[in-house]
């Protein structure tokens, strides 16, 4: 391994933004690649300071230059792999080095589905201390991944911007606003990309302006394209900065006739100076107000602005397993806190007595009752409301919950909610995670009336740093 030298400061430098570490901003070094941590980017230490050395694999030997330094690690950005991993892939998509939207896909599939398992066992050892050998372990199952792991997104979120006088349209280069532009990713379904394409050449020859943010100026901000994977609908909503759309009739008209599928055609206004997708307004230009899919046995109804799971084949994966774990029989009275537009409870549904959902946004409950109704669901009730206000309410109410589901975002579950799992006691619960570090933290504060039985990873975002698991405790009765 190469070694470094210590940056030397001047009598008047500011010492406080330049860390005494042995690398700096800029020198390129040979760093050993230990491990790679939950972005994918690689370990390594260079005299005993540790280096994040993004496009690096395990096990490999990189040349990299330094980017940004802190007292206690730095980044680096690989410049060349002198030894290389016999897991290394070559990524087909011809932006991957540009793009932020894949951060794996130089890696082999197989091995991003190990590399997953141990990011998941990685947080439960050191956040959660739990013990994942010998008696009384946790199993961690191997991930669920996907036999054909591409062209698995049914939404593409594009924003639109300007680029030497030309609408482009793409994603965003890794941590910063710049705009790729491009007509195919190769983890979107291609009903997505081509009518994203076409509504970008179609906003072209019309001169309907691309939406500029420094300037906040402009008309076109995103192209949101859904589509129902089962059924072939496809949805386009145009995201504007003002309530007028320039030769509307002949853009939708022309939407119409190029887009295959297409069944709504929806605009979105968004007035506002933020980088928040969707402005509070929202209007069928025309067609329907929403599109259908369908996961399993259970039907979906699918607005502009209703959350829906991007991938519908390892949802029903996903979902699955947590009907598995929930152990219904037919008798039992689930709660489903952070149900969203009800797609656990509507699976959960199946095979229970009664299924309560909560949820904190009054128009994805308004969206669960419709697909219960469209379901023909009768046994599952919804309700708008943080889960731990409303679930002790509905507990002073009567209504005992043998299995209490979460599916909270990245951020984890509300620790009073918590308390309220505790103090319920449930015989089980059942959580499904997307940031393996919180639900270690949860899983850490259950432990106290709960054994952690298994945890089960499922790759629902191939190619990506991402991971999503489900989690079944079963009550200790000491």
């Amino acid at each position: 391994m190469a070694k470094t030298a210590k940056k030397r400061r001047g009598p008047h430098q500011n010492t406080k933004a330049e860390p005494d570490v042995p690398v700096r901003v800029g020198q390129t070094v040979e760093v050993e690649i230990t491990g790679m941590n939950h972005d994918g980017a690689g370990v390594g230490r260079v005299e005993g300071y540790t280096l994040f050395v993004k496009g690096a694999l395990s096990g490999e030997r990189v040349r990299a230059q330094v980017d940004h330094v802190k007292k206690s690690f730095g980044f680096a950005t690989m410049v060349e792999v002198l030894e290389q991993s016999a897991n290394r892939a070559l990524p087909p998509c011809p932006l991957y080095d540009r793009c932020g939207g894949c951060s794996l896909q130089h890696l082999a599939y197989e091995e991003q589905l190990r590399h997953k398992q141990q990011i998941v066992m990685d947080n439960l050892r050191r956040i959660g201390g739990f013990s994942l050998e010998g008696e009384g372990a946790i199993t961690v199952h191997p991930t669920l991944g996907m036999s054909e792991p591409w062209r698995y997104r049914n939404k593409s979120q594009v924003p639109i911007g300007e680029e030497n006088g030309a609408l482009v349209g793409g994603f965003y280069a890794e941590k910063s606003h710049t705009i790729i532009d491009m007509d195919e990713c190769l983890i979107q379904h291609q009903a997505n990309d081509v009518a994203v394409a076409t509504v970008k050449r179609l906003a072209s020859e019309l001169n309907i302006q691309p939406y500029d943010e420094v300037r906040h100026a402009g008309l076109l901000r995103h192209v949101v394209a859904k589509v129902g994977v089962k059924t072939g609908e496809v949805m386009i909503v145009l995201v504007t900065a003002q309530e007028e759309i320039p030769q509307r009739e002949r853009l939708v008209a022309a939407i119409r006739e190029q887009v295959p599928g297409v069944a709504s055609i929806v605009q979105n206004i968004n007035p506002d100076k933020t980088n928040v997708i969707f402005g509070k307004t929202t209007r069928t230009l025309w067609g329907s107000d929403v599109i259908y899919d369908t996961i399993g046995p259970i039907k979906f109804a699918i607005s502009a602005r209703s959350f829906y799971q991007v991938n519908p084949a390892q949802t029903e994966v996903l979902y699955n397993k947590t009907l598995e774990y929930a152990g219904a029989t037919g008798t039992e009275t689930v709660i489903d806190a952070y149900c969203g537009i009800g797609t656990i409870s509507l699976f959960l549904a199946q095979k229970s007595r009664h299924v309560y959902g909560v949820e904190i946004v009054p128009e994805a409950i308004a969206d669960a009752k419709r697909n219960a109704a469209l379901n023909g669901v009768e046994n599952a009730t919804f309700e708008a409301g943080p889960a731990e206000v409303v679930i002790p309410a509905w507990y002073e109410q009567g209504i005992r919950a043998d299995v209490i589901v979460v599916d909270p975002p990245r951020k984890g579950c509300d620790e009073a909610l918590l308390a309220t799992i505790l103090e319920m006691e449930p015989q089980r619960v059942v959580y499904v995670s997307c940031n393996p570090s919180t639900l270690a933290r949860d899983l850490k504060v259950l432990a106290e009336k709960y054994e952690v039985k298994e945890v089960q990873p499922v790759d629902m975002f191939p190619h990506t740093g991402h991971v999503e698991s489900v989690a079944l405790l079963v009550r200790t009765d000491e």
